[in-house]
């Protein structure tokens, strides 16, 4: 079902079912909707519309009541198409881009407090995702362990050192890693391993190296390695959960907001999903179901992501809440604290 497929009416019908759904909680029932402004056609025609939308899974009719609720595929349809962004406050953009006075603040202080203003002024829980130290590789080598197998070495400028296991492609000549340790360190020199990371993807989907099949393949499963590395080492902040249970008013959402919570526990799934945030553009929304982490608990993750210096992204910060958000006042503020955000840092 899209958009597109349905009329004005149905439009109309269907934005002021989920404006009321959102505004107050309740299923939205067909009597409330012909009394709304602009709607002009009798309950009875309104339930036949209803009926089509939840037939096209945008609706659906809570056991409890006879009145339509949002699912989630209906709420995507809402904020992608029928929604109008609200702009914020002059008090709110104030109290984002208030910076602490005490000094020697370090990343993580400022974005912590990031986090508390955003739950503050959003009422949902907020999470940020804490860029990783970066100083550079200074070596890697690849060192066969078996004929399927080898330990990769990775010493960092701060003489740090990394090992880690991957799995070799059948029939891999010992030359193959000399290859590929001799391409990764070329590309490493001088550079931070996300800006080598950056230019040697950039290079395996171009075609650009003088690697073998087999050579590309061990440098493709290298960087998959880095890319772990990095999930173990990022650092999660998580403010405002509190906020949550204010909204709590019946035992099944009680239960959602159990399941929230142990949701929020799993930190790792939680970094995962932020990881994939970064690499985008702008906010991004995932609603319930549209994502494995958040399918149960019927929740909702807004985030953008944040830079430090020009086009170099190195964490994602938003909210997390019920479906039932404020999705047209928490868009601009999300995206406004990123912005805030990259410009402290």
């Amino acid at each position: 079902m899209s958009l597109q497929a349905l009329n004005d009416r149905s439009r109309q019908i269907f934005r002021q079912i989920v404006e009321t759904y959102l505004e107050t909680g309740e299923p939205v029932g067909s009597r409330t909707i012909s009394r709304a402004d602009g709607i002009h056609v009798s309950p009875a025609t309104i339930r036949n519309v209803m009926a089509d939308m939840e037939e096209a899974g945008l609706l659906e009719a809570p056991h409890t009541s006879a009145g339509r609720v949002p699912t989630d595929l209906g709420m995507r349809i809402f904020v992608d198409g029928l929604m109008q962004v609200g702009n914020l406050t002059t008090a709110e953009r104030a109290s984002l881009e208030a910076r602490a006075e005490e000094s020697g603040l370090t990343t993580e202080d400022l974005l912590a407090q990031a986090t508390r203003k955003l739950s503050g002024l959003s009422h949902c829980a907020s999470v940020v995702l804490v860029p990783k130290e970066d100083d550079g590789v200074r070596h890697i080598e690849f060192v066969p362990l078996a004929p399927d197998r080898a330990l990769v070495i990775i010493v960092s400028e701060n003489g740090h050192v990394e090992n880690r296991l991957i799995d070799l492609p059948p029939g891999l000549p010992a030359t193959a890693l000399i290859q590929a340790g001799n391409y990764l360190n070329q590309r490493l020199a001088g550079r931070t391993l996300t800006e080598a990371r950056a230019m040697i993807e950039e290079d395996l989907a171009n075609h650009k190296t003088a690697l073998d099949v087999l050579a590309a393949d061990v440098v493709e499963k290298g960087l998959a390695v880095w890319s772990g590395a990095d999930e173990d080492k990022a650092s999660l902040i998580i403010s405002g959960q509190a906020n949550l249970i204010d909204d709590v008013t019946a035992s099944e959402d009680l239960e959602r907001l159990r399941r929230l919570f142990e949701d929020l526990e799993r930190k790792r799934d939680l970094v995962r999903l932020l990881e994939l945030a970064r690499q985008g553009e702008g906010v991004r929304l995932y609603i319930g179901s549209e994502t494995n982490l958040f399918s149960l608990s019927g929740s909702s993750l807004i985030v953008s992501p944040y830079m430090k210096g020009a086009n170099n992204v190195v964490g994602v910060i938003g909210v997390i809440g019920p479906t039932r958000l404020n999705y047209a006042r928490i868009i601009p503020m999300v995206d406004y604290t990123a912005q805030v955000i990259s410009g402290q840092l």
